[in-house]
């Protein structure tokens, strides 16, 4: 850190110094001049008292110019020392009058509350991903042990084996969000676009949820339009699967789940609706944020990455996600996607 200052002492000094020569020079130029006047016989008092004068003033003016470039830079520069060692709070102000300085310094604390931010987002990932990955497997660790006393009917083992495939899939399911999540994220994945019906994809994803929505005895009212759509179909469906899968896990035993896809305007709109509880306006703002649940006792299965991985593709095709409380009092999300002709 020492070394650094005394480079920076350094630039401070040679600035000050080609300041300094600039104005000398000046009041040489002025003292040739009156050596040539004299030779020529003109009285030159006066451009003796000028060339002091001028070496005044060029002296305090670049020691004052020095200053005022350099002490907001210096503040500049301790401020992010701090931030170096882990100071994310450090808020810096200048009425520097150089334009360029008070941009810097705007852009210094535009950066340091992004680094807050993610801080703040990290610390909250660890502590939700370590809750997360622990409360399935001291559900895996707890019936195990079970199966090993021995002493259960074949239908407790039965049972016990189930939670043990349940909670297992729940594991790979969050592994998977998270590794996908982090390849969007850092844009490590390159999927190819291609053409396909959008309707089938999502009667495609109604399928493959069958066996829950049947579990739950739940019905469907389905409208879909045909459309054609260019877009990254392996990422899409993800968008459909989890929609699906929510209007499901949180609905009803018995309820009806509505969906309806429209094209028009050059964009297509899917909206899904089921008949659970509506969510909270506090809730609305957050639930696309990672590992966000309105249920903060984590006791609903789930474990918020659905609807932060359906914003995220939603945003890489171009479109917006958005819920919404319909007349009827349930519970509807809408995907608005932009359409390539």
């Amino acid at each position: 850190m020492k070394k650094r200052r005394n480079k920076f002492l350094d630039i401070r000094v040679q600035f000050f110094f080609i300041c300094m020569a600039g104005f000398i020079g000046v009041a040489l130029l002025a003292a040739l001049a009156a050596w040539g006047l004299e030779h020529l016989g003109v009285n030159v008092p006066m451009f003796v008292w000028l060339l002091i004068f001028t070496l005044l003033l060029g002296s305090a003016t670049a020691a004052g110019f020095s200053i005022a470039f350099f002490a907001p830079i210096s503040r500049l520069s301790r401020a992010m020392k701090e931030v170096a060692g882990g100071n994310f709070r450090v808020h810096v102000e200048t009425k520097s009058v150089f334009r360029d300085i008070r941009d810097s310094f705007d852009s210094f604390n535009l950066m340091v509350s992004e680094l807050n931010a993610t801080e703040t987002l990290q610390t909250d990932f660890i502590s939700n991903v370590s809750h997360e990955f622990k409360t399935p497997i001291s559900a895996i660790e707890g019936y195990a042990s079970l199966l090993q006393e021995h002493q259960q009917s074949p239908e407790e083992q039965a049972e016990y084996i189930d939670k043990i495939l349940f909670n297992t899939r729940r594991l790979s399911a969050l592994a998977g969000n998270i590794l996908l999540l982090s390849k969007l994220d850092s844009q490590s994945i390159h999927p190819q676009r291609s053409r396909f019906r959008l309707d089938e994809q999502v009667r495609q994803c109604i399928l493959a949820l069958e066996r829950k929505w049947t579990e739950k005895d739940v019905d469907f009212d389905v409208d879909l339009d045909s459309v054609d759509f260019t877009g990254y179909e392996g990422l899409l469906q993800h968008v459909w699967t989890n929609l699906i899968d929510n209007a499901v896990k949180f609905g009803p035993r018995g309820g009806l789940i509505r969906m309806r896809l429209i094209e028009e305007d050059g964009s297509m709109l899917f909206t899904i609706d089921n008949e659970g509880k509506s969510i909270p306006d506090e809730d609305k703002s957050r639930i696309f944020n990672k590992f966000y649940q309105g249920d903060s006792s984590h006791e609903s299965e789930g474990n918020g990455l659905g609807l932060a991985l359906v914003r995220k593709i939603v945003a890489i095709h171009g479109g917006e996600v958005w819920v919404e409380d319909p007349v009827n009092g349930s519970c509807r999300f809408a995907v608005r996607l932009p359409v390539e002709k």
